[in-house]
């Protein structure tokens, strides 16, 4: 398993220590020195099925700063891939990455009944 995250970022506190307390190993990476990269983020949403929304931080600043909820609609997908891999603060976090899903953000609910379909 990979945990991509901030780690100044409570969320991401929270989900870490989930995962701990539920004894998962994973691999984890902080979001902002090894940011995904733009292979990376297009091989995860192709394996995944995940919509390209799915990974932008909307709450973000430099997502506000940059006004990309009025860009990204005019920008191709390689444009955003390229964007998103440029500056780790524009991905939503926290991410986990499993055999069989892709989720972003922490939702305690979700990310249980993911980890309980990996041991099947």
């Amino acid at each position: 398993m990979l945990f991509i995250e901030y780690p100044k970022c409570s969320t991401c506190k929270k989900a870490k220590k989930f995962l701990e307390e539920n004894h998962q190993n994973f691999i984890d990476r902080d979001i902002i020195t090894q940011t995904p990269s733009k292979d990376e983020l297009e091989t995860w949403i192709k394996k995944y099925d995940m919509k390209l929304d799915k990974l932008y931080n909307t709450s973000g600043m430099k997502y506000r700063e940059l006004n990309l909820k009025e860009k990204r609609q005019e920008m191709s997908e390689e444009e955003q891939l390229t964007l998103l891999s440029s500056d780790g603060m524009l991905i939503k976090r926290p991410i986990l990455i499993t055999e069989k899903a892709m989720l972003t953000g922490f939702r305690e609910q979700e990310w249980k009944k993911v980890l309980e379909e990996e041991r099947k």
